[in-house]
């Protein structure tokens, strides 16, 4: 397993900041991910992602997206969440320069969000999305639907989501998934909350694994 190396571009605005897990037989494609409002590049599910993605062939940055790069705690303002697209807007452009293949774009709860945002409105950004533990609406707040833009959706999506997510159940996430137009794939996760089984130092044993399957079988 190669040691992921640091990389801080300060060239683009807002700048990419993160982690790149080298390929040791890269197949060109590359993937990027990012965190949620309350974690960072570091968090657990992200490195174990990243590793597994990386040893079948991806480059795989994780990144920080730029309310974290200015403060290392706390949530996102709201009126920030434009400025967090433009830098994954900025991260695409970075790994472009990097491979010569297929990119992909996603994260986890807040980060996988913008990325849908920003696909929405750029469809022909990345070749499809990762999406773990969309937040569906807040806990408890089903009536505030986080599905405007997802008519708008022409990329490719794989979630992955938590059967006690309280961010959304899996029937909210079924009924949602049905507004976007493009191809989407829903990956069950039994058990598991908005954390994916990763929290503090524990890690759910085989779900990169299966995540890694999952989006192999959608994106051949």
């Amino acid at each position: 397993m190669q040691t992921p190396t640091r990389l801080s571009d300060d060239s683009l605005n807002p700048a990419v900041r993160g982690f790149l897990h080298s390929a040791a037989n890269p197949n060109g494609d590359a993937l990027i991910l990012t965190h949620g409002a309350g974690s960072n590049c570091n968090a657990l599910l992200l490195i174990a992602l990243a590793e597994v993605f990386a040893a079948h062939g991806s480059t795989v940055l994780r990144c920080d997206l730029p309310f974290r790069q200015e403060r290392p705690t706390g949530p996102p303002f709201p009126g920030n969440a434009e400025r967090d697209r433009a830098g994954l807007h900025n991260a695409v452009a970075a790994m472009r320069r990097l491979a010569s293949g297929r990119i992909f774009l996603g994260g986890h709860s807040y980060g996988g969000r913008q990325s849908t945002m920003l696909s929405a409105a750029e469809p022909d950004l990345v070749s499809g999305l990762l999406l773990l533990s969309y937040p569906l609406h807040p806990p408890r707040k089903p009536e505030q639907l986080r599905t405007q833009h997802l008519p708008n959706l022409r990329t490719p999506s794989l979630f992955v989501h938590g059967t006690r997510d309280p961010f959304g159940s899996i029937d909210e996430m079924e009924r949602a998934l049905q507004l976007i137009p493009s191809t989407k794939e829903l990956l069950k996760v039994e058990g598991a909350g908005h954390d994916l089984e990763f929290k503090g130092k524990t890690k759910a044993k085989g779900l990169p694994d299966r995540v890694l399957a999952a989006f192999a079988a959608m994106f051949p």
